[in-house]
């Protein structure tokens, strides 16, 4: 699952026992060479489906980490692009990064759950992999958060995989994941946050809409449908009303 240059096992152990903000700070150097990192393919895929809705002026990755992001929203967007996070470690990480020239970039230190940006600052918020740190219950205050960054009109956007069958190993091996990290937060302090089957579309649209978004969703073709003729990969877009 790790490149050579990724973390070595007792570097993630020792993040696991961490709160999630200093996990971060302590993964961020070997960040990009874990499988935690979005993969391009999915990354190009949703620049690619904006990219026929822009054009965009101000774009927002929320949770951004080393950036990835923040490197779709400029492809995208005209005037800015700003990433926000709460690692310190991971927005080292990601103003290192050599880009080209393009949209003005920032970077911001800061609490999705308390955005330090005013109302309608952006018109575009993406964000990839993230709302596994977030329980059920904070959802709501989150996209509230994320409406109110966002100019009448402006979308956020982010994927979402459809999720494996039980009788995939995939599935076992996210309930065994799941199962682990609760266990460990029932004994251990401070918690860690990261549970893979708590984002569940049915109940993330029923949220996006009481927060005041109008839902849809595109199926992105390059990763193909299920047997069942469902997308393997959608991307959720709610639009500020």
């Amino acid at each position: 699952m790790f490149s050579p240059e990724g973390p070595s096992l007792r570097e993630l152990a020792v993040q696991a026992l961490s709160s999630v903000e200093h996990g971060y700070d302590l993964l961020a150097p070997k960040f990009d060479r874990t499988p935690f990192r979005t993969p391009d393919s999915v990354l190009d895929a949703v620049a690619s489906a904006l990219a026929r809705t822009g054009p965009f002026h101000s774009g927002l990755d929320l949770c951004c980490g080393t950036g990835a992001g923040v490197d779709v929203l400029a492809r995208l967007c005209r005037e800015s692009v700003t990433g926000v996070d709460f690692s310190g470690g991971m927005l080292a990480v990601a103003q290192e990064a050599v880009r080209p020239p393009g949209p003005t970039i920032s970077w911001v230190r800061g609490d999705a759950r308390a955005l330090p940006f005013g109302p309608g600052a952006f018109d575009l918020v993406v964000s990839f992999g993230a709302f596994g740190h977030f329980l059920p219950a904070e959802l709501p205050g989150l996209f509230a958060q994320v409406h109110s960054v966002l100019r009448p009109g402006g979308s956020f956007a982010f994927p979402i995989l459809a999720p494996p069958r039980p009788t995939s190993p995939a599935f076992w091996t996210l309930l065994g994941f799941d199962a682990v990290m609760r266990v460990r937060n029932a004994v251990w302090r401070p918690p860690f946050v990261m549970y893979y089957r708590a984002f569940k579309l049915g109940d993330v649209r029923r949220v996006l809409e009481l927060a005041g978004f109008r839902v849809g969703l595109e199926a992105l073709p390059e990763f193909g449908r299920r047997a069942d003729g469902s997308p393997r990969v959608r991307m959720v877009v709610a639009v500020r009303s």
